[in-house]
């Protein structure tokens, strides 16, 4: 599957939990989160440092998470990812995306081998923009 092609399957998953949630509205984390909710994308926040982002709660990792987790997006440096992709995968997780300069090839290839669709170093909000004509 070509990259386009991957992207366009990823996007088509509604349940995202984000790694890395902010409640700084001028985190890309937060307005990302933001934008996909607007566009109709249910998001779960991950992040130990929060109980809630916008009256959401916000979950200390996928683990504890009891609803249905389609794609993990990832706003954590590159060195923190393999542990992300490992949870994911034993959560029984469809998607891995990486966002921009998160970059990182061991868990890109775990992930990949585990059947998991995988973008890395990319903006989910950049691709949702540029692909919302083919997604209708």
């Amino acid at each position: 599957m070509n990259d386009t092609n991957q992207i366009l399957e990823i996007l088509k998953l509604k349940n995202i939990a984000v790694i890395g949630a902010s409640n700084k509205k001028e985190r890309p984390s937060y307005f990302v989160s933001q934008y996909m909710l607007q566009h109709g994308y249910k998001i779960i926040p991950v992040n130990p440092l929060h109980k809630k982002i916008n009256n959401t709660t916000c979950y200390p990792n996928l683990d504890t998470i009891k609803t249905t987790i389609e794609t993990v997006n990832i706003f954590r440096k590159s060195e923190y990812v393999l542990p992300v992709v490992i949870s994911a995968i034993k959560n029984g997780v469809k998607a891995i995306w990486m966002q921009d300069g998160v970059i990182n090839y061991k868990a890109k290839k775990l992930a990949k081998n585990a059947g998991l669709l995988v973008v890395m170093d990319n903006c989910i909000l950049r691709q949702h923009h540029l692909n919302i004509q083919n997604l209708k």
